[in-house]
């Protein structure tokens, strides 16, 4: 199959920016959603789905360019666990894509080209212990290849148009992932780690070997970091900007933090000074500019507004 045109090189060849949508599963609380299940926001696809395809709207509505799909803790394994089996299991990964689909349509309407990245959350995710902020999972490559084929087959045969590796906190996992890609010739996908600092992910490695690694696979829509506290973003962009040219994408938190064992969320938001930053975020070299947990469509608006009048 010939290669199709990578989408976020053809958006960033039609605006300066790509503006991202903010947070799911955390926006899913706030309009009244129990996440406290290993599903997380997965939970909510099985239960709940128009509650997603609202938020997904929300998003939309306030300019977002692309939304990313509920998959991020999806797995085959995790919807075993609730005695969902795998033909179910891959209907409702799919069903992720569907919904923000349909929100597209609804708002945006036909020929909308606003992006569906299809969400590939780490294996740490499914582990539900806060792993996904380590790194160190103890599995060899072919466990991690077993567990993120079949979501990554589902995303794309359900139509997203690109993949989002997001929150991956270790160049193992990074590796694995793309390796995979490499298996569907005709996708895109934009990676994203979690991070120590501005210098490090997660696991400890630097940016500067992750880039050297992987940074020059010829699939890799955008690379960057995601759930990370707001306050290193400057700092992040500027050092990966020396180190390539591949379009940087950055969504971080709204500066609190989140305890993984008590799944709770503490410390202040600095959410209201995104409009003071994310021009900062732009300037500094970044490409795709969104938000992540604890994040709000009026704060993604904000941004919007913000890199606007620069």
């Amino acid at each position: 199959m010939s290669k199709q045109k990578n989408p976020v090189e053809v958006l960033l060849n039609e605006k300066p920016f790509i503006l991202l949508d903010g947070a799911l599963a955390t926006e899913l609380e706030r309009h009244g959603s129990n996440l406290a299940d290993p599903l997380w926001s997965a939970r909510v696809l099985v239960e709940e789905p128009e509650q997603i395809h609202r938020v997904h709207a929300d998003y939309f509505r306030i300019g977002a360019d692309c939304a990313i799909t509920s998959s991020y803790q999806a797995s085959l394994q995790g919807f075993e666990q609730r005695g969902i089996e795998t033909g179910a299991a891959i209907e409702l990964i799919k069903q992720t894509v569907y919904l923000a689909q349909r929100a597209r349509q609804e708002v945006v309407g036909a020929g909308a080209k606003a992006l569906i990245a299809g969400s590939v959350g780490p294996y740490g995710a499914y582990l539900a212990d806060g792993s996904e902020y380590v790194g160190h999972y103890g599995v060899d490559d072919a466990t991690l290849e077993n567990f993120h084929r079949p979501r990554i087959e589902a995303l794309i045969a359900a139509g997203a148009d690109l993949l989002a590796f997001e929150t991956i906190p270790s160049l193992q996992e990074a590796a694995v992932l793309l390796r995979i890609l490499e298996e569907f010739p005709e996708q895109s996908a934009w990676l994203a780690f979690s991070l120590r600092d501005a210098e490090h992910i997660s696991e400890g490695t630097t940016i500067a070997d992750c880039v050297a690694a992987v940074g020059q696979y010829p699939q890799l829509a955008a690379l960057g970091a995601n759930c990370f506290p707001a306050s290193i973003t400057t700092d992040f962009v500027t050092g990966l900007k020396r180190l390539t040219d591949v379009p940087i994408i950055v969504y971080p938190n709204s500066g609190e933090q989140y305890d993984p064992v008590e799944k709770t969320w503490s410390g202040e938001s600095v959410c209201t000074a995104f409009d003071e930053v994310a021009s900062e975020w732009y300037a500094a070299g970044a490409r795709l500019i969104g938000g992540c947990c604890r994040t709000t469509p009026e704060q993604i608006e904000r941004i919007h507004a913000a890199i606007e009048r620069t």
